[in-house]
């Protein structure tokens, strides 16, 4: 099993599960409001969630080519479609009833997170070799 993680179909699957999550929670209507709001709350959970994706998907490509990886483009890959994917979602929300699509704030926590999430699995990568 030490091989799993080493291999890139192994984190693909990971990114795809990823993305079939988020289609499936952007596919509901959010319970109603049995708990006081925070503020901002759903910006800090964007910026988490695609903070995960992006380290799934830079793993990903990393995995393809680990000997000489190509660090821009990793991270460009990434955050490229990262973003086109926080914007199908917040496209996506806007057919489901009780949600609010197409805020452009939570487009931007997408992509932070995503840009975040794709420098620090390079940092944390770097660190541990």
């Amino acid at each position: 099993m030490r091989w799993l993680p080493r291999h890139p179909n192994f984190w693909l699957a990971g990114f795809l599960l990823w993305l079939g999550v988020l289609w499936g929670l952007s596919s509901f209507t959010p319970p109603g409001e049995e708990v006081p709001p925070v503020e901002h709350l759903d910006k800090i959970v964007h910026f988490g969630y695609f903070f995960g994706g992006s380290g799934l998907l830079c793993a990903w490509l990393f995995r393809r080519h680990p000997e000489n990886p190509n660090w821009k483009a990793i991270i460009a890959t990434a955050v490229l479609i990262i973003a086109l994917i926080g914007a199908l979602d917040e496209y996506h929300q806007t057919f489901t009833p009780g949600r609010s699509g197409n805020d452009p704030f939570d487009w931007l926590a997408d992509l932070l997170g995503g840009a975040v999430g794709a420098l620090t699995f390079q940092r944390i990568h770097r660190l541990l070799k």
